[in-house]
């Protein structure tokens, strides 16, 4: 036997109480009969009352009551064999960590913004596959396409705009390494998301999208940022708060380049959004476009399903109930000749 919500025992200390509650209660109203009745009168009342009969009427209801705990920990016993197969889409989300992710036009900041965001997407899957690749001036495959979603969650903890030794922001470098995590199989179920600002400072990402196509990999782009700009926020050495300045002296300003995501998205039959404070778009990508994607069989197993046997305490709990409604305490003539 196995319980399912053993939280629900803790409902025992409800029925605990309610059987307190009638042993003061008839407790109390024994002293105040003795109080404002007088002896003629208790004596009456005392003689057409049966305690056992009262007795009897509170342990029936209150065995009524500890069956419907029991039916609320949800009891089961004896169990089934079925064949589970896991269907899915294959997703490789792309992260840009390079210093422009620390400018904090959203909030706490662009990267941890977007993990957030991310987080927020793997608790609601349900058989898709998911990857991570992190990306600036180069790219590296983080954690390959899996269905261990808490692995996924621990390397997406560490991801930080040291991940990537290499600075500036190749969009390339993040097509290639996800066109390499894809390559085999068939030629759909793929889906791309890429998280940047757009601004890449090396390659050209366009050369790659007939790769990709010919991959059947459909990529999704965020564009994170603002057209205006936000100047890049860093820690010296002294612990001072600074801004990220080129090799001119000139204070850098990152830019989200929305024509160039566009672009990448409309010619692989992806879509893209731009994240906002409010709404960073990437649950919204996903339950309008990637979950109506066509899904592959992923994984198949058996598992064991348990019978639920809740339903027998619930109807033992409605007997005793129903029988404590036609319980009275009164005596009748058999009660008086006992």
């Amino acid at each position: 036997m196995r319980f399912v919500n053993l939280g629900a025992i803790n409902l025992i200390w409800l029925v605990i109480g309610v059987g307190v509650f009638f042993i003061w209660a008839y407790q109390y109203r024994r002293k105040r009969l003795r109080r404002f009745a007088d002896q003629q009168a208790l004596n009456k009342i005392v003689l057409s009352f049966s305690l056992k009969k009262y007795s009897l009427k509170v342990v029936v209801l209150l065995i009524g009551m500890t069956f419907i705990v029991i039916a609320l920990i949800r009891p089961q016993w004896g169990f089934q064999w079925r064949e589970i197969k896991r269907k899915g889409v294959d997703i490789l989300i792309a992260v840009d960590t390079s210093k422009s992710m620390l400018a904090q036009d959203i909030k706490p900041n662009r990267l941890e913004r977007s993990k957030l965001a991310i987080k927020d997407l793997v608790t609601k899957l349900e058989g898709d596959r998911v990857g991570l690749i992190s990306f600036a001036g180069t790219a590296f495959l983080q954690c390959p396409l899996t269905l261990d979603y808490s692995g996924f969650m621990f390397v997406l903890n560490d991801l930080g705009v040291d991940t990537i030794p290499r600075g500036g922001t190749s969009i390339s470098s993040a097509l290639k390494q996800a066109i390499a995590g894809y390559q085999g199989g068939q030629k759909k179920h793929k889906a791309l998301i890429v998280i940047t600002d757009g601004e890449d400072h090396e390659g050209d990402p366009l050369k790659l999208i007939e790769e990709a196509k010919k991959e059947g990999i459909n990529i999704f782009c965020i564009g994170i940022g603002t057209k205006e700009g936000e100047l890049i926020p860093l820690v010296d050495d002294q612990g001072k708060r600074i801004f990220l300045k080129d090799k001119s002296g000139n204070v850098v300003k990152t830019r989200l380049n929305e024509s160039l995501l566009q672009e990448i998205a409309l010619k692989t039959g992806g879509s893209y959004i731009q994240a906002t404070p409010l709404d960073f778009g990437l649950n919204l990508l996903y339950d309008k476009k990637i979950s109506k994607m066509e899904k592959k069989e992923l994984a198949s197993k058996l598992t064991r399903f348990y019978e639920e046997r809740f339903q027998i305490f619930l109807l033992l709990a409605l007997i005793f109930l129903i029988l404590e409604m036609f319980i009275t305490t009164y005596k009748n003539e058999l009660d008086e000749d006992k």
